[in-house]
């Protein structure tokens, strides 16, 4: 499972380098292995929702173009390559 608030600690603060999650509570730390505070938890939480977002929006994208695909193939029409690459043989 992506954790979506990882991620947006690793985007808003360019100073972490990992991320340690014990429970629910997210620490981030630097390079040389210091905590690194985070500050401004109202900004990771709209971050994750960006991100979680905007992988929501590409698996919905996938989806579409799969269905597409399929009813193009039982109403015989052709394939776009973006729809063909989304069949495995």
């Amino acid at each position: 499972m992506i954790n979506f608030k990882a991620d947006a600690i690793l985007n808003l603060y360019p100073t972490v380098t990992r991320v340690e999650d014990k429970n629910g509570n997210l620490k981030g730390f630097d390079e040389n292995e210091n905590e690194v505070l985070i500050t401004d938890w109202n900004a990771v939480e709209t971050k994750a929702t960006e991100l979680q977002t905007a992988k929501d929006a590409e698996i919905q994208a996938k989806e579409d173009l799969k269905a597409s695909a399929k009813a193009k193939l039982i109403n015989g029409e052709p394939l776009t390559e973006e729809e063909a690459d989304t069949i495995v043989l």
